[in-house]
């Protein structure tokens, strides 16, 4: 799972690593530009694909993140708990997850730049505010094509990501198992110190 979702990021990378969306713009041609430029970039860069940390954690700061609904992704990962937690509470809880899922797999972004991803047309988007863009990342040396699904939501500012579905596994139910039972044990302060520590964990990790 942790290579899968190694994978995801590095296709994330690809997908939001442009200074700004076009909020009028399709997501799946958003998708399909964003990713060939940005995987031109990144195999460009030999720090990069040397496995830089600084490099790259700057690279998700600046050009990732900004494009995620990190919000709503805390939120359907809480699941009913959500609704528990304090305001000041939900806003540790999303700053702990961003930086969780940032941390957990910025190490394994430079591994992967030789892959090519197909993007399936989105059809019959219409008017709608949420969608599911589909694509195929074919890794080549005979291992299987991986399925990556990104769900999104049209924002005021553009197409946002809340979910990201890898080979069939989603991010966020990934996640809301072990919150669900870390909730039960410790309540949501409990969550939270536990997300803190395994952040201040995996920060000393090189």
């Amino acid at each position: 799972m942790k290579k899968l979702l190694g994978i995801l990021l590095f296709i994330l990378s690809g997908l939001l690593a442009v200074p700004a969306w076009s909020s009028d713009k399709a997501p799946d041609r958003l998708v399909d530009e964003t990713v060939k430029e940005v995987m031109n970039i990144i195999q460009k860069d030999e720090e990069l694909k040397n496995g830089n940390k600084e490099k790259m954690l700057d690279l998700i700061e600046t050009k990732i993140l900004p494009h995620f609904n990190f919000t709503h992704m805390t939120q359907l990962a809480m699941g009913q708990h959500w609704s528990a937690a304090s305001p000041d509470q939900q806003k540790k809880l999303v700053d702990e997850f961003r930086t969780l899922l940032v941390r957990t797999y910025s190490n394994a972004l430079h591994i992967y730049h030789d892959e090519t991803i197909k993007v399936n047309p989105v059809k019959n988007l219409d008017n709608k505010t949420e969608t599911t863009v589909r694509t195929i990342v074919i890794q080549g040396k005979g291992k299987e094509p991986v399925p990556i699904d990104y769900n999104m939501e049209k924002k005021p500012d553009g197409w946002k990501v809340f979910d990201v579905t890898v080979a069939g596994v989603s991010l966020v139910t990934n996640y809301r198992g072990t919150f669900n039972s870390q909730v039960r044990k410790g309540g949501v302060d409990g969550l939270i110190k536990s997300l803190y520590d395994k952040n201040k964990s995996l920060e000393g990790k090189k």
